[in-house]
């Protein structure tokens, strides 16, 4: 009797967040309660502060509700540690798995990806693209220029600024299928394949599963996580929160990799260009102080509200791309960059198919691996992180209105970014060309060093890099969070920081095994199983966009249309004419 008059008098002060906690544990509650209830009563703390003290420690020991978090975040450690006691084993045994998968498996990427292609623009354009990602009455939340701000830094960032020169400059000095290194067949084929790695293709990866994402999860109140995908299929299923878990942990797990590929790739890139410009050592010990530096800025913007953090810094990065682009379109060859663009958007588009699907059967398949599986299985690793996070910044959108901004819109900023630095690059020659293409992460700052104003383009250059960098990393910390907290749109700030310090250590882990190279081949074994999961998504959405209310309404109002005469029809018209 004495207890229940205790719990009812402690609920009733602490009102319902205590109520919830209590429901988690029985005599460990009770005991923590108790411990409160004294120290409520002789003054030393608050009811507000017990709840929130309390609450948190309870939900960071609740293994039940965390347990995909603990189970990546074991995973994590468990990579970390085989890569620190057996280094080259680790080594090794990645690069037979890339082989298996390069060799066995790389027309899968180029066939589902063009099919994900496919299936965006067909929604785009057909009935399905008037549904709304959100209730019929509901507006987008941020404005259009904030949206794509954050959807574009989140999306590519790093990447432009990495390979806006070095990719063209490296397909016009090594061409493949016999073409002449230098020659116009050269620069054609640069451009022409700068434009398919990074236009439509990734751009429709990213789309096709944000839009999966915002629908369930907006539109059909569904949690916001990648397993809400496939609701409509596990309904029924027995063991649908054991595949549900299995699903958001591979999306977990690609996600860190993915991430932290870019961040080795941005530490690289910001080191080859402080060397270049004053000299900083270029070593392993520089790149981990860049990323450690890195690493306190963007947890420190990840633990505040996603307004004030992400969204301004993703405004800043466009405004900061945007003015350097200008730069390079104004004292570059201007007129060719213009002419590059018209010339291979056209090549990109009627070749569009052929490119999509070409395997070099016969062939060395060292040059597909290097490049297409390579950028395809980079941009399925980000998928689940960018997926999430532009689906968490689209609600209120229609389907055509959120294609259009994350496929069309994307892929043109691309095409006209890589025409100008690419130009910009080959119009000083291809001795020029083979001394930038050296190192990879320092090719922007030798075509730089060739221009009037080259040391200034290469500052602000390095700013982009760094904003870009914090920028990606930040919204990943977010994601991450979010997708183990059971899709919490407001992830605990505990679970932000684990994540940011984790993502880091992988990415300094990385590098330390084989620079660039093993980050390209961790990315690649991740994001496979992710890939093979690709299909059943889209069928799973289709479905769902087949029975949505928007589309039964006009299914029924064509029925209704075609039962009536034509006498039926001419008085509605005049009806609605008066």
């Amino acid at each position: 009797m004495k207890r229940t008059f205790f719990r009812q008098k402690i609920v009733s002060k602490f009102d319902m967040p205590y109520l919830e906690c209590y429901n988690i544990y029985d005599i460990q509650k009770i005991n923590i309660l108790q411990e409160d209830f004294m120290s409520l009563k002789k003054g030393r703390i608050g009811a507000s502060g017990i709840i929130d003290r309390r609450t948190k420690i309870l939900n960071l020991l609740n293994l039940k509700e965390n347990k995909i978090f603990y189970i990546s975040f074991l995973i994590i450690f468990a990579i970390l540690s085989i890569i620190a006691f057996n280094k080259t084993g680790f080594e090794m045994t990645m690069n037979s798995m890339l082989d298996s998968i390069i060799t066995n498996f790389g027309f899968l990427y180029l066939i589902i990806v063009l099919v994900i292609a496919m299936f965006c623009l067909f929604l785009c354009c057909s009935r399905f693209g008037d549904i709304r990602l959100g209730p019929d009455h509901s507006r987008p939340e941020y404005s259009t220029v904030s949206w794509f701000s954050m959807l574009f830094s989140a999306g590519m960032g790093v990447g432009l600024v990495f390979f806006g020169v070095a990719e063209p400059l490296s397909h016009y000095v090594n061409p493949t299928n016999g073409i002449t290194s230098g020659s116009k067949e050269a620069i054609d084929f640069a451009f022409r394949t700068s434009f398919f790695h990074w236009g439509i293709h990734p751009w429709a990866i990213y789309s096709f599963l944000a839009l999966g994402m915002a629908y369930f999860q907006f539109r059909r109140n569904e949690k916001g996580l990648i397993s809400s995908l496939f609701s409509p299929l596990l309904k029924n299923n027995k063991y649908k929160e054991q595949i549900k878990m299995v699903i958001d942990t591979i999306a977990i797990l690609a996600t860190i990799t993915g991430v932290a590929t870019t961040l080795g790739l941005g530490s690289l890139q910001i080191n080859s260009g402080l060397n270049y410009l004053f000299g900083v050592p270029k070593n392993f010990i520089t790149q981990v102080v860049i990323i450690l530096v890195v690493t306190v800025v963007f947890i420190y913007s990840a633990l505040g509200s996603l307004d004030k953090g992400i969204k301004t810094l993703s405004n800043l990065n466009v405004l900061i791309a945007v003015l350097l682009l200008l730069v390079v379109i104004a004292f570059g060859p201007t007129v060719k960059i213009f002419n590059v663009f018209s010339e291979n958007l056209g090549s990109y588009l009627n070749n569009f198919l052929k490119l999509s699907l070409k395997t070099n059967s016969f062939g060395d398949k060292t040059w597909m691996s290097s490049w297409t599986i390579f950028y395809w299985s980079n941009w399925v690793a980000w998928t689940p992180f960018v997926g999430t996070f532009i689906a968490r910044i689209s609600k209120g959108r229609t389907i055509r209105e959120f294609i259009i901004g994350v496929i069309i819109v994307p892929s043109l900023v691309s095409f006209i970014w890589f025409s100008a630095f690419g130009t910009l690059g080959i119009s000083l020659g291809l001795d020029v060309a083979k001394e930038a293409i050296q190192h990879t992460e320092t090719a922007l700052f030798v075509v730089f060093g060739s221009y009037k104003f080259g040391a200034i383009m290469s500052g602000v250059a390095i700013m982009l890099l760094a904003s870009f960098f914090v920028t990606s990393a930040d919204s990943a910390t977010y994601v991450l969070g979010m997708m183990s907290s059971d899709g919490n749109l407001n992830p605990p700030k505990y679970k932000k920081f684990i994540w940011g310090i984790s993502q880091s250590a992988l990415a300094i882990a990385l590098i330390s095994a084989g620079g660039l190279e093993m980050l390209k081949t961790a990315s690649i074994i991740i994001a496979f199983p992710l890939l093979l999961l690709f299909p059943i998504m889209m069928f799973s959405l289709f479905v769902s966009l087949k029975t949505d209310i928007v589309i039964k309404k006009r299914n029924l109002l064509k029925t209704k249309i075609k039962s009536l005469s034509l006498d039926e029809i001419d008085q509605i018209t005049d009806m609605i004419k008066d």
